[in-house]
């Protein structure tokens, strides 16, 4: 069974969706894709007094935007190919106020899994296909020149949350 609820962020309204198992999605208002239309469609099944992961994630998302660091305490359940996996896990562990190149770790997964090289571009459709964003920091992942390339949500998005946590310095409209 699917629950699905709602958070109001300073970006928006995001959608939340977990299985008895954790957090299984987390949209940004205006992020194309079926996943969130999927997702919407089965807000009839349950909210979050039914899933105690969507209480979780409301509250690591609180924790995010009052500028807190929050550890990721929330039960994720990550659905993705073997190699999506992986590169989920490398996004975990970018630190706030980070960033890292998709070619970096199209390196490190070379290196790790005895590979002679690794595409950028496959990292960055793993990187697209994160169904967790924010949670799983897919915003923190950057072009070879340190462009914001390729955001779900929007790369106005994408700069407003590096500015959230001290990357970028915050524009003169911000």
């Amino acid at each position: 069974m699917q629950f699905v609820s709602h958070y109001n962020s300073p970006l928006g309204l995001i959608t939340l969706s977990a299985d008895h198992e954790g957090l299984t999605g987390l949209w940004l208002p205006g992020q194309p894709g079926e996943a969130l239309l999927e997702a919407e469609q089965k807000q009839a099944e349950g909210g979050d007094s039914s899933n105690p992961v969507l209480g979780q994630a409301k509250d690591w998302l609180n924790a995010y935007f009052a500028g807190e660091k929050p550890e990721v305490n929330v039960s994720l359940h990550l659905v993705g190919t073997p190699f999506q996996q992986v590169i989920w896990q490398y996004l975990l562990g970018i630190p706030y106020g980070s960033t890292v190149t998709y070619g970096a770790l199209a390196r490190r997964y070379a290196a790790e899994h005895h590979k002679a090289r690794m595409a950028a571009q496959a990292v960055g459709g793993a990187v697209g296909r994160n169904p967790l964003s924010i949670i799983v920091p897919c915003h923190r992942v950057v072009a070879k020149d340190g462009a914001l390339t390729g955001y779900a949500g929007g790369i106005e998005k994408k700069a407003w949350l590096l500015e959230h946590e001290g990357f970028l310095k915050k524009s003169a409209g911000s």
